[in-house]
């Protein structure tokens, strides 16, 4: 039996899967909330200011680490248009969750995500640490979905302030489930933020393939996982058996 005292999981692409997920529509969503809430603007110019905001933002996030709220490059895209806003406006605020209002309804969980979390429980402390830009979409997806109540401990970036793979934001996560790295298994699906990030603090580490990172994409990553899968459910043979699986 492999020794652990902890189980943490990533939880878009690894817990869940996101089906038919219309961005477009979510887009302008994002923009009627803005004109609703008292904001004259463009939408050609607004996506045009709210495009280059996002890239300028996602270079940022992912040089530094830092995590930047939506709210931050929505803002940036309205200050561009001629208003003096900030990230904290409540208008911006509506208008983020009007955006994520389609994504939430298309987060479903993974086959096997219940079973296995609810399994874990039973022996080990379970923990959440999630890339997300709205940390109010983990919270309620977590509530939409009914698997709240296993976790230990979540953990977003958004909240945190810094994002996977920065050591930061796992270490966090051990501070908060009081266990060591070296007894505690990670389960995430992209081999930069979950599985390097997981390994560098000493964790031991698990890959599954999904929607957004498949298994070449691990094989050509610079570090490799302790174990791969192909569903939720061999998370609980490793726990049990310890076996021996290809990385």
């Amino acid at each position: 039996m492999l020794e652990v005292d902890a189980v943490i999981f990533d939880f878009i692409g690894t817990l869940t899967v996101i089906e038919n997920y219309p961005y477009e529509g979510s887009i302008e969503k994002l923009f009627q909330s803005l004109v609703e809430n008292g904001f004259d603007v463009d939408s050609t110019q607004f996506n045009k200011e709210y495009e280059r905001a996002y890239y300028r933002n996602r270079k940022i996030r992912y040089q530094r680490l830092i995590e930047i709220p939506n709210r931050v490059w929505v803002s940036e895209a309205l200050n561009k248009l001629g208003h003096a806003t900030t990230s904290d406006d409540s208008g911006i605020k509506l208008a983020v969750n009007a955006f994520f209002e389609d994504y939430l309804k298309a987060l479903k969980l993974q086959e096997f995500a219940e079973t296995t979390l609810k399994n874990c429980t039973q022996k080990y402390k379970v923990g959440l640490v999630s890339n997300f830009t709205h940390a109010t979409v983990i919270y309620t997806g977590l509530e939409k979905l009914k698997i709240n109540a296993y976790f230990n401990t979540v953990l977003v970036s958004e909240a945190f302030g810094w994002r996977k793979p920065s050591p930061k934001i796992f270490r966090e996560a051990l501070r908060r489930l009081a266990v060591k790295a070296e007894r505690t298994l990670f389960v995430g699906d992209t081999p930069l933020e979950d599985i390097q990030g997981a390994k560098e603090v000493g964790m031991k580490t698990v890959f599954i393939p999904s929607q957004f990172k498949n298994l070449d994409d691990m094989q050509k990553a610079a570090k490799q996982p302790d174990y791969i899968i192909k569903n939720l459910n061999e998370v609980l043979n490793i726990l049990n058996s310890h076996p021996t699986i290809p990385q």
